[in-house]
């Protein structure tokens, strides 16, 4: 069966196999099929094939067989496609640390689910082809080098959208204590929050150094389980390098906890920048430096922490890891590096969930900041020279800077950076679970 050929409107509902997560919209078209049915099934064929290939699950590509274990099910991509059709995206991991992104599509109701067709999308992050529209509403693959920027994540111009964060919060056997990011307006984003949900008063804290704001609250057992969601909705500009004169460049050239300044460090960044006249060039050189060095991959321990050492020893890493490694490198030969994160908003689609944070860094030459994107220009070399000067329009920063210092803060001292929420009950870390969601409002100018 040629999914690629009869993949319909519908699809558009279900965000074109990128996100789905609504149990309203699935309802419409097949009540007795939930997420939560088709990540079953997939995860069972996954099991299945497993126990058949000795402990790996095998498939073919390029001329070779990949044996793969289980790292994850993309839970907000699951979609149901049509009647009895469903789609699923998993990440499976080789022995030596790559990560395959696989699209999974199947047939049959809950229980009785049957794979009909298996393709390798992303090796390591990296897409090898993208989904595009015909105009009779059909589907098909294209290439990633006949892709045009906007079917490879980038809106230029401007952006505007409702952004949705919803926390669920685990047992609480004790008292807790949680800080969530606060976005803010700035010359490139407008943030107005629509509303909070929350099951106790918060408090608006504002951080020492950088002036992140974001929410404190205060947790008791009886919150056990209960959801925070807050509503933003989000006018935001392509950003271009820019000038800033409200800060001073060089208290970024400072080290952090996990961007320290080492010999290593020092030694690796002035071997790239030889013979590089000027800063600007020295920056290209170790942006260039860090995608051939690194390879995008959330495998194993340590990565996602933005820990500029274990990215310099690993090779690997999510873009935490990426653009910790080059901020280092840059202060290493004097080059005012800062770090931001926030969340990227699908370009391909107007709705629907959102695969967790993301960062990026700007580096400071000649008077402007330049922001740079380098884990994204690592994924499709088409927009490694977008990303050198560049932050489209689709994304949402919630916080910048690093060791972020607040009163009333938690137990383990400065937040690394602010994305997911720190909780903290009996002062000790716990873990929350975390999602995003949007929804892509009807163009205006900001």
């Amino acid at each position: 069966m040629h999914w690629n050929n009869s993949i319909t409107a519908v699809t558009l509902i279900c965000i074109l196999l990128t996100g789905c997560n609504t149990e309203k919209v699935l309802s419409e078209h097949m009540p007795n099929v939930v997420t939560a049915d088709i990540q079953a099934g997939i995860e069972k064929h996954i099991e299945e094939q497993t126990k058949l290939g000795d402990g790996y699950f095998k498939i073919p590509f390029e001329n070779q067989e990949l044996h793969l274990k289980l790292v994850r099910v993309h839970t907000e991509y699951l979609a149901n496609l049509a009647p009895q059709k469903h789609f699923a995206c998993v990440d499976l991991a080789s022995s030596d640390g790559h990560v395959y992104d696989v699209d999974f599509f199947l047939t049959g109701n809950s229980g009785r689910m049957t794979v009909t067709e298996t393709t390798i999308h992303k090796t390591n992050g990296q897409p090898l082809y993208v989904w595009k529209r015909k105009e009779d509403k059909t589907w098909y693959r294209l290439p990633v080098d006949k892709a045009t920027p906007d079917l490879l994540g980038v809106v230029k111009e401007q952006d505007w959208f409702e952004f949705f964060y919803r926390v669920t919060l685990p047992e609480i056997n004790d008292r807790g204590h949680i800080w969530i990011p606060l976005p803010s307006t700035d010359q490139y984003q407008s943030i107005e929050l629509k509303y909070i949900e929350a099951p106790v008063d918060q408090q608006i804290l504002e951080d020492k150094k950088y002036g992140n704001k974001m929410f404190f609250m205060v947790l008791n057992p009886e919150n056990s389980g209960e959801t925070i969601e807050i509503c933003y909705r989000v006018k935001r500009r392509e950003k271009g390098v820019y000038e800033d004169n409200t800060v001073d460049p060089q208290k970024y050239l400072r080290p952090n906890r996990l961007v320290p300044w080492n010999q290593e460090f020092s030694k690796i960044a002035k071997e790239v920048v030889a013979g590089k006249l000027g800063s600007l060039a020295r920056a290209r050189a170790l942006y260039d430096h860090t995608i051939d060095r690194m390879r995008y991959m959330k495998y194993g321990d340590g990565w996602g922490k933005g820990d500029a050492v274990y990215a310099c020893d690993i090779r690997t890493g999510n873009c935490t890891d990426f653009h910790s490694y080059f901020i280092a490198l840059s202060r290493a030969v004097g080059i005012p590096a800062r770090f931001a994160i926030g969340a990227s908003i699908p370009s391909e689609r107007d709705e629907g969930g959102i695969d967790g944070y993301h960062c990026w860094a700007e580096f400071y030459s000649n008077g402007k900041w330049w922001p740079t994107d380098i884990s994204e220009g690592d994924k499709c070399s088409a927009l490694s020279t977008y990303y050198f000067g560049h932050h489209p329009a689709n994304r949402v920063e919630f916080s910048h800077g690093r060791d972020l210092v607040v009163e009333p803060g938690p137990a383990s001292g400065p937040i690394n950076f602010l994305a997911y929420p720190v909780l903290e009950i009996s002062g000790e870390t716990a873990k929350a679970d975390v999602k995003f969601f949007f929804n892509r409002l009807p163009s205006r100018p900001l």
